[in-house]
């Protein structure tokens, strides 16, 4: 990795270079994550048009404070994560530090909430199986929408996971000085990720918590 005297690895010709790379790197990546977020929204858009009502009777179960409180969370943290990279930019290393840990800390946060959220579900008997705590029309529907539910907000809080851990690695390398205005590549392709996480949590609020509401 290239430190704030090295402004690029050996092998690029310039840091203009290696930062296009990376970023071509990153883009790629999260192509990848767009198409396998896209499998499994796909599979809940079959499965609700051809179950509305029960999806709907689902969704209502839901905790809907804790899931928008989650997003207000996540937007901040998505405000929070371009300050930290914006901060970079300008070689504010203590600003960058500051941002980068705020971030962490509202990723844990959204984490906290989630793990409030499935313990009440699970107080609630909202887990598929044996013991589901429904008993209205469509139950078999229900739990499947459940399912989906469990299967779409788990996969995507280990992928908060994944970059509140790097954050936090990159705050730690930031704060020894690495970066500069010259190179914040790390700080720029972590951000890109979070950000992916947060728009991929803007299109699961809706569908997930946001039928048939009125």
């Amino acid at each position: 990795m290239a430190s704030a005297h090295s402004a690029f690895a050996h092998q690029f010709d310039d840091a203009r270079q290696q930062r296009e790379a990376s970023q071509l790197g990153i883009w790629l990546f999260l192509a990848t994550e767009i198409l396998f977020f896209g499998v499994l929204f796909a599979a809940y858009a079959v499965t609700r048009i051809n179950h509305p009502a029960a999806f709907a009777a689902g969704s209502r179960l839901t905790n809907l404070p804790l899931a928008s409180l989650n997003t207000a969370v996540l937007l901040t943290s998505s405000l929070t994560m371009a300050l930290g990279v914006h901060a970079a930019q300008a070689g504010a290393r203590r600003m960058t530090v500051n941002w980068l840990y705020a971030t962490v800390a509202l990723g844990l946060a959204f984490l906290a909430i989630k793990g409030i959220e499935y313990g009440i579900d699970f107080k609630e008997n909202l887990v598929p199986g044996a013991g589901f705590g429904y008993d209205g029309p469509g139950r078999d529907q229900v739990q499947l929408y459940f399912y989906l539910y469990y299967l779409i907000t788990m996969v995507h809080a280990i992928h908060v996971l994944i970059g509140v851990i790097a954050i936090a690695v990159i705050a730690r390398i930031a704060s020894r000085g690495r970066y500069s205005a010259e190179y914040f590549t790390p700080v720029d392709v972590t951000g890109l990720y979070w950000h992916l996480v947060d728009i991929i949590w803007l299109f699961v609020y809706p569908s997930l918590y946001l039928v048939s509401r009125s």
